[in-house]
């Protein structure tokens, strides 16, 4: 791997976790931190303020547990992607950004986000969402089927339009049918990971 390191010595590594790609942090390597890192799988930094090299979590017990490491197109950025043990940032937190470190689904997680808002903050005539939630879990399982049935009418038909439409019907009922049961994309995501 060709590495282009600074004046001082340094590359900048983005730390990511591999399963959720959240970035947890930015630090830095010396040709020293990297060989250690690679040799030990578990990330070790230079300390610009301390001058000296650091393995994240070797106070805290909160390791950056080595998965890869890729550098960017001009050789002066490196890209780390760790499997955390614990919150990453010293203050505690997920990240140093102060985000949680979860799968994120884009548009899907604030549909989840939303969702869970009007099934929160529901009052008599906030939403069909609450109004749904308000009828209980039998009537919320109830269109999660009755979509299902139309999904698979639509697949026999050629109107690609109506599939989808009715496709995107199913996944929104299924969505409220999660939080109906406590639960969101991410408790499926990982059963699907224990059976892979």
């Amino acid at each position: 791997m060709e590495i282009k390191y600074n004046s001082d010595g340094l590359i900048p590594a983005i730390i990511q976790d591999t399963n959720t790609k959240a970035v947890l942090m930015l630090g830095y390597m010396n040709a020293e931190a990297l060989k250690k890192t690679i040799a030990t799988n578990r990330v070790t930094f230079f300390s610009r303020s301390k001058q000296c090299l650091w393995t994240k979590g070797e106070e805290s017990g909160n390791f950056l547990n080595l998965v890869s490491i890729k550098n960017d197109c001009d050789n002066d950025t490196l890209l780390v992607k760790v499997k955390p043990e614990g919150p990453t940032c010293h203050t505690g937190t997920d990240t140093c950004w102060k985000e949680a470190n979860v799968q994120e689904f884009g548009f899907l997680s604030r549909l989840e986000n939303v969702i869970e808002d009007r099934k929160e903050n529901a009052t008599e005539d906030t939403s069909y969402v609450a109004s749904l939630f308000k009828k209980g879990i039998n009537k919320i399982a109830q269109k999660v089927g009755e979509e299902a049935v139309e999904v698979i009418i639509e697949a026999k038909d050629n109107n690609d339009n109506l599939f989808l439409n009715e496709s995107a019907d199913l996944l929104f009922h299924y969505l409220i049918l999660l939080q109906a049961k406590g639960f969101k994309l991410n408790d499926i995501v990982e059963v699907l990971k224990s059976r892979h």
